[in-house]
């Protein structure tokens, strides 16, 4: 008979973060989070926003509702809501 033994072995979770929209801003204005990892946006304003990244994405966020997403590159990623520019986050995204 042979045992196989696997120690430390387990596969990474994804994490979801969420960054909450109130007061026009984004809370936490930077994060964390890994490649895999979702972003979601909670918006408890009393307007829309946006999570946009030039040239990249551009994420509705309706009132009183979520929109999320899911990270595919590691990199430090700059955010704004584009109806309101001075509302600005980042999220540094490390490596699976």
């Amino acid at each position: 008979m042979v045992f196989v033994l696997a120690v430390g072995c387990s596969a990474a979770r994804a994490e979801t973060i969420r960054v909450t929209i109130k007061g026009l801003g984004f809370s936490p204005a930077q994060t964390q989070a890994k490649v895999g990892d979702t972003i979601e946006w909670i918006n408890e304003d009393f307007v829309a926003h946006t999570a946009t990244v030039r040239g990249e994405w551009d994420m509705m966020v309706p009132v009183h509702k979520s929109a999320s997403l899911v990270l595919k590159r590691a990199g430090t990623v700059e955010y704004y809501c584009r109806f309101h520019p001075n509302m600005k986050g980042s999220i540094a995204v490390a490596p699976e």
